[in-house]
């Protein structure tokens, strides 16, 4: 996904979207609507309203498509006291293992019949930044274990 489609989708996503987000931002409804449509020219969020949408909503969909697109893995730092249990890393590893195997069959699947196109080079690369997210997720959180 890209900027301009998160950003929609961040605030169209949000309950009651742009007339319920925009007050909470400090942007009129209409001006929020119209900074996020991809077919409007005019109007664009600057970066602190992203920040703002951004943190009230908590959906980083947008931080996340721009680290993407500049080749970035996005991976939420541990904040305050975190749940190191074995079983807590257990779930981890098998998330990993589940992003693994999507990766996977992405790949599978774009080779399936001897072409690769760029839709599927797209999906494939989406697919593998969430597998590196999630194996950088599991060293994050076995390093808040370090003694």
């Amino acid at each position: 996904m890209n900027t301009v489609d998160a950003a929609y989708h961040t605030v169209h996503d949000y309950p009651g979207g742009s007339e319920s987000l925009g007050p909470r931002v400090s942007i009129s409804a209409a001006v929020l609507r119209n900074k996020v449509n991809p077919n409007n020219s005019t109007h664009h969020l600057t970066f602190a309203e992203a920040q703002r949408v951004a943190a009230f909503t908590n959906d980083f969909r947008m931080l996340q498509a721009w680290a993407h697109a500049e080749g970035f893995l996005l991976v939420k730092a541990p904040v305050g006291a975190v749940d190191s249990s074995d079983m807590a890393v257990l779930e981890q590893v098998a998330a990993m293992m589940v992003a693994q195997g999507h990766f996977a069959n992405e790949i599978h699947t774009a080779l399936a019949d001897g072409v690769v196109t760029k839709d599927e080079m797209q999906s494939i690369e989406g697919a593998g930044k969430a597998f590196m997210s999630s194996v950088a997720s599991i060293k994050e959180r076995v390093r808040g274990m370090v003694d």
